[in-house]
């Protein structure tokens, strides 16, 4: 899918947030978003997801403005928070509610993260625990994979390594390619750990209060060029 911003500007209060004359993503291409706290990663995300109205300015998804035409939602998988969550439901009851969104019959949601069960080694011990009562981390997982495990068109993630243990940020890695490989999935990542995103990302665009102050291809050299930004 393709994801285009067009002179988007948003505001809270007398404080503009983000202010993007234009930005783009290809078919295929795997994005990562970084910068510091207040940069406007999640205000970025959230405008893509039409979570949030810019003052001015519109999106695009495949051609067509996201508030227009909603079935980009079908081909759309995103994960940016605990609130995407039902925590009164155990794992796998909300991987079948999330499945019967996209049209899953019964059983298909349980085999479709089949994939994914390196990333949930925990439901063999907490197969029937409340999403509420699962660890920070373990709940992560959880909307991560319920994220992947339809092959989105297009992938949104906000910091889907921050609480993860070493083997889990490793496999998410692989599930990523995976799916870019494999799928073709457009994805747009925001991260505070660099060297994650500069490892998985084609390319990488840098926000700084709100504006983009880099948007370049991965490179070799791209992850001391960025740890040279932060540390400047």
């Amino acid at each position: 899918m393709r994801v285009e911003l067009h002179n988007i500007v948003k505001r809270y209060g007398s404080k503009t947030a983000l202010n993007v004359p234009r930005w783009t993503a290809n078919p295929g291409e795997v994005v990562g978003l970084v910068g510091s706290n207040g940069a406007g990663k999640t205000t970025f995300l959230r405008l893509v997801l039409n979570l949030l109205r810019a003052e001015s300015g519109h999106i695009e998804i495949d051609g067509a403005p996201i508030v227009k035409n909603e079935s980009w939602k079908a081909r759309a998988g995103s994960y940016l928070d605990a609130s995407f969550l039902i925590d009164f439901l155990t794992p796998v009851e909300y991987f079948r509610f999330v499945g019967a969104v996209y049209g899953f019959e019964n059983g298909a949601a349980e085999e479709a993260i089949t994939p994914y069960r390196n990333l949930l080694p925990f439901l063999a011990t907490e197969a029937t625990h409340y999403i509420r009562e699962l660890s920070t981390g373990n709940a992560k997982k959880v909307g991560i994979v319920s994220a992947m495990f339809c092959s989105p068109q297009l992938l949104i993630l906000d910091e889907p390594f921050a609480n993860l243990d070493p083997p889990s940020q490793i496999r998410l890695k692989r599930h990523i390619r995976r799916l870019s490989e494999q799928h073709g999935t457009t994805m747009i990542i925001s991260s505070h750990d660099i060297g994650h995103v500069t490892e998985v990302c084609s390319r990488i665009t840098l926000l700084d209060r709100g504006v983009i102050v880099r948007d370049e291809e991965t490179s070799p050299e791209t992850l001391s060029e960025l740890e040279q930004y932060f540390s400047a």
